[in-house]
């Protein structure tokens, strides 16, 4: 039998407010245990919770970012649930009147050598994005025998971002939770830090015969704080629950773990329905209003999108989808090339962004840094190209002195023409300089010339090599071709 795979993401982004959702407390990450729980996060008799207005601009620009509706009014509830980490008994959350309704995010699935499926691109359609508070955290370590509480988080906002079960493979769930992590961290409102709790993904998956419309039982993989796991995961459910079903059994909803060192799912718990919570409005919480003057002013700050960037790319610079998704996979990425075309001329714009996606990018992953720690700023890196493209330097020198600004931290904008000086490395133009260098490499290396006249194109290769390496790599690369051609004929 055929089974399609059917997914849903349920995605928790912390809002990047300096103070709590409903009370002032602090929400920076590695404070002492119990040190950032005021009165009002543990809901303590005579307390009140009052809306933090920055979490909500927040919900308002991500709602204009994915052309979802912002409601003009939208109701807080009380989501019952007893937990250890929840002392309150509740979580403030929003469940009929959501302040983000609908949306959409378009990703790009990459193509898949294993499979054969080529690159293609995807609408992901969003249900709702709604405010809520998050619990506090059980720690299990460190504590023999017992569980300890940490309820630093209790009360950080968050925004939950709920799609459509529209994704049919892990590779689609993937590349939705990377399209939306750029977006979040893209907009400010979330420092996108999987790590630290600040992006997490719950996955809804469930398998059904190709060819049924009604959906298949699901299981909630929670808490996936990194793309790797949330493949890993996903992949496996699917395959649980196919052999499940195949071997004549049932799959039961559920809400399950991943074991990242056993890469697989667990039981966690029955899963809840929504009447298992016991909404109900918040008594302590007026309706949230929103009108347009406010949304117009959101919407006057909000930064250029990653898509229309893209677009802008493709356009204004001549780069390729391909190029242009990979230089706005950042906000500051997008920004640092930009610079470098602004600086050294849109003439540059593919070759810059050939070095950004490659030896800018390949350095940063070796040194586990990003794009705003970069040793070789953009002006320094604007100058290389310059030198490149006038014929100073070949292409291969050029990343040399790259890796030894890179090396060298560099803060002198003019570091490649004083390394270009200071090592003698100017490329060799002279046709006078050229061609005797060519006759001693042919007088040296008459095996070669015989193999290259027998019909061995390698050995014109091999040549080139012996020619370059004379010069110690400064020869014009074009130059010593066509020489060496000429002599050959």
């Amino acid at each position: 039998m055929q089974w399609e795979v059917v997914i849903g993401l349920e995605t928790h982004a912390q809002l990047s407010t300096v103070s709590k959702i409903f009370s002032g407390a602090a929400t920076q990450f590695g404070a002492q245990p119990n040190t950032q729980a005021c009165p009002v996060d543990l809901a303590l008799p005579g307390t009140l919770p009052v809306m933090n207005r920055g979490a909500v601009e927040r919900a308002i620009r991500f709602g204009l970012a994915t052309g979802a509706t912002v409601a003009p009014r939208s109701i807080f509830a009380r989501k019952n649930y007893f937990y250890p980490d929840l002392p309150k008994g509740y979580q403030i959350s929003q469940f009929e009147i959501p302040v983000v309704q609908g949306g959409q995010v378009t990703i790009q699935v990459p193509a898949n050598d294993k499979t054969g499926s080529a690159a293609y691109e995807k609408t992901i359609n969003l249900t709702r994005a709604h405010l809520e508070e998050d619990a506090g955290k059980s720690l299990h370590e460190d504590f023999a025998g017992m569980t300890g509480i940490d309820l630093n988080r209790a009360g950080t906002p968050l925004l939950e971002i709920v799609t459509e079960p529209e994704m049919r493979s892990a590779a689609e769930a993937v590349a939705y939770a990377k399209a939306l992590h750029v977006l979040v961290v893209w907009l400010g409102i979330c420092d996108g830090n999987m790590q630290e709790g600040s992006f997490r993904c719950d996955a809804n998956v469930s398998v059904r015969p190709v060819g049924q419309a009604e959906f298949g039982t699901r299981a909630e993989i929670k808490n996936l704080n990194s793309f790797r796991f949330l493949e890993e995961a996903i992949q496996y459910e699917v395959r649980r629950q196919i052999e499940l079903i195949e071997d004549g059994g049932t799959v039961v909803q559920e809400t399950r773990l991943y074991d990242p060192d056993k890469r697989e799912t667990r039981s966690m718990r029955s899963k809840e329905d929504a009447h298992d919570y016991r909404y109900f409005p918040d008594p302590d919480l007026m309706p949230l209003m929103i009108d347009a003057a406010w949304i117009a002013r959101v919407q006057d700050a909000m930064p250029e999108l990653p898509a229309a960037i893209q677009a802008r790319f493709v356009t204004q610079y001549g780069l390729t989808p391909y190029d242009a998704g990979v230089l706005t996979s950042s906000k500051a990425l997008a920004a640092y090339y930009e610079a470098v075309v602004l600086k050294a001329g849109a003439a540059q714009a593919k070759a810059a962004a050939n070095w950004v996606a490659g030896e800018v990018s390949s350095q940063l992953h070796r040194d586990a840094l990003d794009i705003a720690h970069s040793p070789v700023s953009a002006v320094q890196l604007a100058l290389l190209l310059q030198r490149v493209a006038d014929g100073t330097i070949s292409h291969k020198i050029a990343k040399d002195i790259f890796l030894t600004i890179w090396e060298e931290k560099a803060t002198d904008d003019t570091a490649a023409d004083r390394i270009i000086e200071a090592q003698g490395l100017k490329q060799i133009s002279d046709t006078g300089a050229l061609e005797a260098i060519i006759d001693e490499v042919l007088a040296a290396n008459q095996k070669s010339v015989e193999e290259f006249r027998a019909g061995k194109e390698k050995a014109f290769n091999a040549l080139i090599g012996q020619a370059m390496k004379a010069t110690k790599g400064r020869a014009n690369p074009q130059q010593v071709n066509d020489l060496l051609k000429k002599k050959l004929a």
